[in-house]
This record gives C-alpha cells, structure tokens and sequence, in this order.
C-alpha cells in the first residue's frame, strides 16, 4: 500500500491511545502492527473486540456465515464519484476487507453536491486517494487498492490484473469478490459486464442518475427490463449485438436505475449539450438519488455475497471463479 500508510499508522495509534484511556474499549494483548493495518491485514485479525464492535451488527443481520462472507470480501468499485464514492463508502462501513478502486478522475468544486470524498482539503485530489485516506479513519484494517486510471475497451481486465493481485482468487468461490461498475463509458461498461458474465463474478452495473429527482424510484433490476436509461439501452444492444447475449428473457446483469423520466435543466440555466451517460454535466443532480444509486449498488452485492453462504448451508454447490 502507498500513500497514506503514515496517516493510516497515526489513525491506528491515537484509536490506541484512546482505547487504553477507556476500559470497556481496551483492546486485547495481540494487536497487530501499525505496518499491518498499513498493508491491509484481514480485517478479522484488527483487534477482535473492536472490529466486533464497529461491524459485528453485519452479524446480527445476515448471520454469522453471510457476514463472514461480507467481511472476507474483496470488492472493485470502478468509478469513484456522485455513486460510486457512496458505494465504497457503504461497503468500507460494512467490513469488507479489501477494495480496489479505479477512477483516474480528481475532486473538483463541482463536485460538492453529491461526491462524499468532495471537501475543501480534498480538492484537487486524486478520487482513489481521497477515498482511501476517508476510510482509513473508521476502517483502518481495510486493504485498499487504488489504480490511477479509466477503464477502456481495451485495458480491461488487464489493468484490474496490474493494479492487484488477483492470482489468489482463482479456485475460491465467486461469492468472495464482486465488480461494481459506476462508470460512464460505454464501451467501458460492455467490456466489464460481458467478463463478468463469462467468469460467473457477482457483478451490478449503475446507470444514469443526472436529470433524476425521485429517489424512491431507484431499484436493481435485469438489464432486459430496464426502461427511461439510454446507457444502459446502449449496454444492452452491446451485449446482444457483440457478445451473444440473450435476446429474450433474462440477460443476467444487475442494473441499478431508476424509470423516472430524465429532466431536462430548468430554462433558466445556460447548461451544455447532454450526451445521456452517467455523467452529470449537462444535467441537475442530487445527492439524494446519486447516493441512493450507489446504496443500492452496495446492498446488492453484500447479498450476492451473503448469499451463497445460505445456499451452502443447505447442500447446493457454489460455483468457483477462474481467471
């Protein structure tokens, strides 16, 4: 891990510091190293009692299986803005133990009404590093992979190969890592969702929340009967037309979207051309639905990876990924 471990090292000794001044939060004898928390250790192993007490209500609600399954996890979120920043958020908060972020992007004022990473002290700042350094205060044992970059038709998934290792994956049940596509590139979008498709990865994309007021509106949906988004019609006949996916019936990829009808900017406002994609340029936004986009992205894959520990439990096969 770079950039940040020292923020990271000092995090973990004030949290230590404080702990000894409070008995019912002293943590036990075996801590790990402050340079473990910096690499990312499993988050199990942070401190028993405290990593209980910070996540151990994922327990309570999904079972001790499910949310070991939550906890072992390793998620990549691509796209670290007005959804995808809430999505790492909620999955950090839920005890996930390793995350990769891509996003090439920087926080910039415009930001601000709907991106978590977006403060003062943050401008200018890479996402990836922004989110990282974020999570680092409530979830210091989290392993966060961060690659500086945009996904292309070309570079995927060959750049998620560079930027982590994910040779350790391979034979290990699907359920224990996820892909969340919160980009707005097309070709970008085809590429990770037709990969996802042929390695049986538990895989939700997000489509466009610019122009949208409803937030009670959003849910997660098959790709098939989307309707009111047209990129991720255009996901769609890119997977129909290029990578033979079913043209009737169930197509198999998660969407987070919403059938509200895009609003078009107020006639008050001098806006740009809108191109229709997830980018918010050209549109209105809300924090409200953007963040709500990128919950619902979280809590489909917490319970895709919940999940398979349930049908476990009662005799089915869970499949296993190879790379």
């Amino acid at each position: 891990m770079h950039g940040g471990a020292g923020h990271v090292g000092t995090f973990h000794a004030e949290l230590v510091q404080r702990d000894r001044c409070h008995r019912d939060h002293a943590w036990r004898d075996g801590r790990i190293s402050v340079s473990d928390v910096a690499a990312g250790t499993r988050v199990n192993d942070l401190a028993t009692a405290s990593f209980e007490r910070r996540f151990g209500g994922l327990r309570r609600l999904y079972g001790v299986q499910g949310a070991q399954r939550i906890f072992d996890a390793h998620v990549v979120v691509v796209g670290i803005g007005g959804v995808g920043s809430w999505t790492v958020e909620a999955l950090a908060r839920s005890g996930v133990r390793e995350l990769t972020l891509i996003d090439m992007d920087h926080v910039s004022e415009s930001n601000f009404n709907r991106q978590i990473h977006a403060m003062e002290q943050t401008l200018g700042q890479a996402k990836v590093e922004a989110m990282r350094e974020r999570i680092a205060h409530f979830h210091p044992g989290c392993k966060i992979n961060i690659i500086d970059d945009f996904v292309t038709a070309e570079n995927w998934p060959e750049l998620l190969h560079s930027g982590t290792n994910l040779q350790h994956l391979a034979g290990q049940p699907v359920g224990s890592f996820a892909v969340v596509d919160a980009c707005d590139q097309i070709m970008a979008k085809t590429s990770m969702a037709a990969w996802a498709l042929a390695h049986g990865v538990p895989f939700v994309t997000v489509g466009a929340a610019g122009g949208k007021r409803e937030s009670q509106r959003v849910e997660v949906i098959d790709l098939a009967d989307v309707t009111h988004d047209p990129l991720l019609a255009k996901l769609r006949y890119g997977l129909r037309r290029r990578h033979g996916s079913a043209r009737a019936g169930r197509m198999g990829v998660a969407c987070v979207c919403s059938r509200e009808a895009v609003a078009a900017p107020d006639a008050s406002c001098e806006m740009p051309a809108m191109d229709g994609s997830l980018n918010c340029h050209g549109y209105g936004s809300a924090v409200s639905v953007t963040a709500t986009f990128g919950m619902c992205a979280a809590g489909w894959v917490m319970n895709a990876l919940a999940g398979p520990a349930r049908k476990s439990a009662v005799g089915e096969r869970t499949p296993r990924m190879t790379l």
